[in-house]
């Protein structure tokens, strides 16, 4: 149809390749298809002009303005890719949401005015295309095979036990793990159902504890609780050293079994493996990844 188009405003194959730099044989070919597609002739021709038939000046009249706004619809698109703007959609532990996104979202916001970051909170593996979203964040997860994953946030963690002074001087510091077998613990239980043991590690040794306590949250939306239980002193807690850390900075909660807490890789950005990345995340990715080489 741009072909058509073209021709038929310069009255001419030769003028018309000439004003679009292409060649007058793929035009008259382009033409010619369409005319066979359609059933109608649309260009009469002669050795010395080419001028719209009736059907075809009828054609023209409607398809200038119509090609006129798929042009215009390309340049928004193309401002798109040029300029990064639209919505990104990320799911992300809460874990997540609180120790990694706050120190990189304000400046990625800054720098891309244009973005808006739209965050679902979820602890299980989602396939995030099936949940609408562009991207995901999740700790060491086997990733399916069309996964891309780039590292985001602190490349090691740790996980900590902690309990409030008052609960350690009524109970006594554990010496190692397997004494919270005889101590109220708060366990966390993931959507699933499964709750994860407590694993310590020392030189090499590995102790996998299984603890039992008064109370049982839902591992992100009831974190929080499970926090503000064991600063008042009902038990301890096992948690991420960062999410722990203000608590022992303030003195609400101390440090339990420090020498047996595990390290663990950190989080990654994963997204389907596809050539065409939306721009936002395009944008999101390359500024992860100048700020951790930074």
């Amino acid at each position: 149809m741009s072909a058509f188009v073209a021709v038929a405003r310069a009255r001419g194959f030769r003028e018309a390749a000439r004003l679009s730099g292409g060649s007058a044989s793929a035009l008259s070919e382009a033409v010619r298809r369409l005319e066979a597609q359609l059933g109608v002739r649309l260009l009469n021709r002669t050795t010395r002009t080419v001028v719209p038939t009736e059907v075809g000046e009828g054609l023209l009249l409607r398809l200038g303005p119509a090609l006129t706004e798929v042009d215009s619809a390309i340049d928004v698109v193309n401002g798109f890719r040029d300029r990064p703007a639209g919505t990104l959609r990320l799911n992300v532990p809460v874990s997540a949401a609180r120790l990694v996104l706050p120190t990189i979202v304000p400046p990625f916001l800054a720098a891309y005015p244009d973005i808006r970051l739209d965050v679902t909170t979820e602890e299980s593996f989602v396939d995030v295309l099936a949940a609408g979203c562009d991207a995901g964040i999740r700790y060491d997860e086997r990733l399916e095979q069309d996964m891309i994953a780039v590292p985001i946030g602190p490349r090691v963690q740790r996980f900590a036990a902690a309990a409030s002074p008052a609960y350690l001087a009524r109970h006594g510091h554990p010496e190692h793990p397997r004494d919270l077998l005889h101590h109220a613990c708060l366990r966390g239980r993931f959507p699933s159902g499964s709750m994860p043991a407590w694993e310590f590690e020392r030189d090499g040794e590995v102790v996998v504890v299984d603890p039992t306590g008064p109370m049982i949250v839902r591992i992100g939306g009831g974190t929080d609780l499970a926090v503000d239980v064991a600063v008042a002193g009902t038990g301890i807690v096992c948690l991420f050293e960062d999410w722990l850390r203000p608590f022992f900075e303030r003195g609400d909660l101390e440090p339990v079994l420090e020498s047996w807490w595990p390290s663990f890789s950190g989080p990654l950005l994963y997204y389907p493996g596809r050539r065409l990345v939306p721009a936002p995340l395009r944008a999101f990715i390359d500024f992860i990844k100048v700020n951790a080489s930074a």
